[in-house]
């Protein structure tokens, strides 16, 4: 099975992955670039990451207690996205919906 044959037959599984690793990296971008520029800095790449990831760190900001630094928040809102993924590739693998070496369901 080609890539092209992969992606659109498990576009179901490609598709949330993509979206969720793209909001992981994009959280620790986030905190490794708010090291080095201020929180309302007009910096066009640092407005772009605070616009992409404010309504993840919205959600995870709820269940975290409100004295907690930003930069915190964001690196655990890395960890939560990462173990995200880990349990979503896990439940389509034990519904045997993932995609699997060799291209097909075992």
């Amino acid at each position: 099975m080609d890539i092209a044959t992969s992606l659109a037959t498990y576009w179901y599984f490609h598709l949330p992955n993509f979206v969720l690793a793209a909001l992981m990296y994009t959280m620790l971008g986030r905190f490794l670039l708010g090291l080095m520029v201020d929180g309302d800095s007009p910096n066009y790449i640092w407005r772009f990451f605070c616009r992409v990831t404010d309504p993840v760190i919205a959600v995870f900001s709820a269940v975290t207690p409100k004295t907690t630094p930003p930069a915190v928040i964001w690196l655990f809102g890395f960890v939560w996205l990462f173990w995200i993924r880990v349990v979503f590739h896990y439940t389509l693998l034990v519904l045997n919906l993932a995609p699997r070496i060799g291209g097909t369901p075992a």
